[in-house]
């Protein structure tokens, strides 16, 4: 496997956290919003709470997602999160070991449901994504940026 380190910070890839109330269909109709305006959802996770649901997702047309959640009521909070490529599930251990061994704690961990070229990737909301980067391009995987997931 050869280095391939993208520069994250030029075009890093966006995640929303959408509060949503914790209701029957809520969460049917943030994705019924994005799919009928045509965008895809690369990668979701949902932490529920007693009276709310927290939504995160990953999209490939974040402009187009931020502008319809503003338009729809759905609430939202934007951050950046390190996307790394996998070639197959063997390799979580590899990513959480680079991590570990450069001291970095994870936040929180989720996969992607699709990406192009049919590759596996896992969204990663680290303490410093620069040096987690660094760390996890130096064992050869490919960081991903927004416009890698894209379609």
């Amino acid at each position: 496997m050869s280095a391939q380190i993208s520069t994250s910070s030029s075009d890093p890839v966006k995640q929303f956290s959408v509060f949503a109330e914790n209701r029957l269909g809520r969460l049917y109709d943030l994705t019924t919003l994005l799919k009928t305006s045509n965008v895809h959802i690369m990668g979701i996770t949902v932490l529920d709470t007693t009276d709310s649901a927290i939504v995160r997702l990953i999209v490939d047309d974040p402009e187009k997602a931020r502008e319809l959640m503003i338009n729809n009521d759905f609430p939202y909070v934007e951050c950046d999160v390190l996307a790394v490529e996998l070639t197959d599930e063997s390799q979580l251990q590899e990513v959480l070991a680079a991590l570990f061994e450069a001291e970095i704690n994870i936040h929180y961990i989720y996969s992607f449901i699709k990406r192009p070229e049919g590759r596996s990737a896992l969204a990663i909301n680290a303490e410093d994504d620069d040096v987690a980067a660094q760390a996890l391009g130096n064992k050869g995987f490919r960081i991903l940026t927004q416009r890698d997931i894209a379609r």
